[in-house]
């Protein structure tokens, strides 16, 4: 039996960030894993998802850059070499990921974790098995695909892991579910040339963006919303699809059916019931804001907890966490928290929007500024998409902030911090902004808002 200060289960963005910050503090610090350091975003999520999304842009411009002067008379794509160097960029994050758990002297151990008691785990990993005594527990391990039990997942019918190794770019790909997931992965392939069609349930795809955000994204691929997957047929060389939508049933036929209907935390089979730790909906555990359960020496972080499935989210819980068990005053605060989603433009977006702040009682302005008005933007031909601002009425203090359009995931991060420093539009307005670049449609939202207009008249 081996006695340790805290005990990280999972290695993923929450969970090896956590067992960093713990160790940089002083404590001695084991961290479990049962599959892969880096979790599911380095290796199966975040991380290969965006090289195939990286991808599908150069096609699409390689095949449709004539007007800037590229003539390329054959574009092709050599699948086995972008799967290949997808692996190149897992490997060396992972292999970084290792190198500083190494570097902070944290002890690694692959296996299940399974709690004996509010102290006690039980370590297994096939035949073997090693008890542990901790101090304090942080619970970083993710969640997993939902699985709907009319759509149980085979060669053909994939989740968001299946759809990252497909043996070949697939002709037709059918995707149920229009979340982040399944928009982004679905404008990949739809770059890469395959007819893509997206059933969902829900009024709009994306229901966390703006609807005037989400028009943008929809080119290149058929969206169905208010639609319900039925059932589906599976044969040699692909699937049908039944759907309805508007009353009316309808099949689709297509080589795969990508299924992202959500996520469901990791918080089975863990032996948690016997601790008595309270629980949220949907298994999630309940926290406080230092990220500690109902038990407390044992804290949780990441997709086992409310609130958006974020790597980033999972990460700064990771470090407040840590803080928390050294005993330092950190608390979570998701005042400036962003979220992207990659499509084709890509979305941002952080604080409030305009809606949730008129639901929230507070009185706004806001301005937008167009990607089209940008000399960047037309060097780069990618002139959709806009950058709106939502500043409090009273001040111009800023609450809120939308993107839209190419580098939209970069220039968010301004934003999150102009929020979190409680600056006002005049802030941002007076910075000077480098020229020509694609974070002057900022400064130019920003001068919109205070009424000091310069590249659009006034209506």
């Amino acid at each position: 039996m081996k006695y340790i200060d805290t005990l990280v289960i999972g290695a993923g963005p929450g969970g090896y960030v956590a067992a960093i910050r713990a160790a940089q503090i002083g404590q001695n610090v084991t961290l479990v894993e049962r599959e892969y350091l880096g979790g599911v975003c380095a290796n199966v999520g975040c991380i290969p998802s965006k090289v195939l999304i990286s991808v599908g842009h150069r096609f699409e411009q390689a095949k449709h850059s004539d007007d800037m002067g590229v003539v390329v008379k054959e574009v092709k794509l050599d699948w086995t070499k972008m799967q290949e160097f997808k692996k190149g960029v897992v490997t060396k994050l992972v292999g970084g990921v290792e190198g500083l758990l190494k570097g902070n002297k944290i002890d690694t151990v692959k296996g299940e974790a399974y709690f004996v008691d509010a102290n006690t785990v039980r370590v297994i990993d096939g035949d073997n098995a090693q008890t542990y005594t901790f101090k304090n527990a942080i619970l970083a391990t993710g969640s997993r695909p939902v699985e709907i039990p009319t759509f149980k997942f085979t060669e053909r019918i994939i989740n968001s892991t299946g759809a990252l190794s497909l043996p070949e770019v697939p002709e037709k790909l059918v995707v149920i579910g229009g979340g982040y997931i399944g928009t982004e992965l679905g404008s990949a392939y739809a770059n890469l040339g395959t007819q893509v069609i997206i059933i969902e349930g829900g009024k709009d795809i994306l229901a966390g963006f703006e609807k005037q955000m989400t028009q943008v994204v929809k080119k290149g691929v058929k969206v169905v919303v208010g639609a319900s997957a039925k059932g589906v047929e599976e044969h040699d060389n692909g699937v049908v699809v039944t759907y309805e939508a508007g009353g009316e049933e309808k099949i689709v036929e297509a080589n795969y059916v990508l299924v992202t209907v959500g996520r469901r935390p990791n918080t089975d089979e863990m032996g948690l019931e016997a601790l008595g730790i309270e629980l949220a909906e949907h298994g999630l555990l309940k926290v406080d804001n230092q990220c500690r359960t109902s038990v407390p020496n044992i804290y949780a972080v990441g997709d086992v907890v409310t609130g958006p499935q974020l790597a980033h989210k999972a990460s700064y819980e990771g470090k407040v966490a840590a803080e928390a068990i050294a005993g330092e005053k950190s608390i979570v605060d998701y005042l400036a928290i962003p979220a992207v989603c990659f499509t084709d433009p890509e979305l941002a977006t952080v604080g409030y929007n305009e809606n949730q702040a008129k639901s929230d009682g507070i009185e706004v302005r806001v301005a937008k500024f167009p990607f089209a008005a940008n000399g960047r933007a037309l060097a780069l031909n990618a002139t959709d998409g806009f950058v709106k601002l939502v500043a409090r009425k009273e001040d111009g203090l800023i609450i809120g902030a939308q993107i839209v359009g190419v580098g939209a995931s970069d220039m968010i991060a301004e934003m999150a911090l102009a929020i979190e420093a409680g600056m006002t539009a005049e802030d941002i307005a007076l910075t000077i902004h480098a020229h020509p670049t694609l974070g002057e449609i900022t400064m130019e939202a920003a001068e919109v808002l205070i009424r000091r207009l310069i590249h659009v008249v006034e209506v």
